[in-house]
């Protein structure tokens, strides 16, 4: 027979973590499911507004959060889920091995899909001079020119983190302005000549067999519409990961994130939302917003488990 938990966590980012640490907390029978640890937050650099910590890099946070779920009592499965089902009073979930895990409650954090720029080449070359992670793949560009697509906080924050490994950087920008943190806006511009950002400029194509070997721009620079680079990195934002929503009959709103209340409960009885799948705070999405959420789901888990 199969282990019944309290609650089912999809998502091990800070929203799915944070709701680990309060679920169990709670005395709740606590399962965290993901096939990534840490999300965002993981591959987010240097982080300098964590409260209490003028600055941490974002993977040793998360391992923090992940240390804090594990000793409250949670357990984690690195392994994402595929399938949810809603099975009378229970819902059971099925992993990409396989496994099959039963849950009272539902707690759905489990983030959002990168964007693509949606280009031929894209993901013949993924991997191969195309990247949507800068800590990940920013290290293999040491002394190498590379470009970032994207105008806002992550863009900005990825030039930075690029910086301590590329000898050039080009910031492409689709409008007029940059949408980033004025502090990281004056991170980069101390980085002088290394970073050179241009506005109003896309990229049209990409180069390469097998290998990224140069990008065709929307309008001339320095007289040429072709940039040659070695990396290619995009920072475009993303959209929430609302597969399993869907399935379950969750309601969404206008922007396609799933619709909660003020307690993060959605539609259907016994499954709330945290994180980047909502837009709880509007487009203002960051690691305390998501921890934020994450507890309150987690809260909000338990207070249906006392009703039942």
């Amino acid at each position: 027979m199969s282990t019944i938990y309290d609650t089912i966590i999809i998502g091990a980012g800070a929203a799915g973590l944070s709701a680990g640490v309060y679920a169990a907390r709670y005395g709740m029978k606590t399962l965290i499911l993901s096939h990534e640890l840490g999300g965002e937050t993981a591959q987010a650099g240097i982080i300098e507004n964590w409260p209490g910590d003028k600055e941490i890099e974002g993977y040793k946070l998360i391992m923090r959060f992940r240390d804090h779920a594990i000793v409250s009592g949670a357990e984690i499965v690195n392994s994402p889920a595929v399938l949810v089902v809603h099975d009378g009073d229970v819902f059971r979930a099925r992993d990409k091995a396989g496994n099959e895990y039963v849950g009272k409650t539902l707690v759905l954090a489990q983030g959002s899909k990168r964007r693509r720029l949606g280009l031929p080449n894209e993901e013949s070359l993924t991997g191969r001079g195309v990247h949507y992670c800068v800590t990940c793949d920013g290290p293999v560009y040491g002394g190498k020119e590379i470009a970032m697509v994207g105008g806002g906080d992550a863009a900005v924050k990825g030039v930075l983190l690029a910086s301590q490994y590329a000898s050039k950087i080009y910031l492409l920008v689709r409008g007029s302005a940059l949408r980033a943190e004025p502090v990281n806006v004056e991170h980069m511009k101390a980085l002088g000549n290394k970073v050179e950002v241009l506005f109003e400029t896309e990229v049209k194509e990409i180069i390469g067999i097998n290998i990224l070997k140069k990008i065709i721009l929307s309008k001339p620079h320095n007289g040429s519409m072709e940039l040659p680079v070695e990396g290619l990195f995009v920072e475009i934002g993303a959209t929430p990961d609302t597969d399993i929503a869907k399935s379950l009959g969750v309601e969404f709103d206008e922007y396609g994130y799933i619709k909660t209340d003020c307690m993060m409960a959605t539609n259907v009885p016994g499954v709330s939302a945290a994180g980047d799948l909502v837009n709880h705070f509007g487009h203002f999405k960051q690691v305390i917003t998501a921890a934020a959420t994450g507890t309150v789901a987690a809260t909000t888990a338990f207070a249906y488990l006392k009703k039942r």
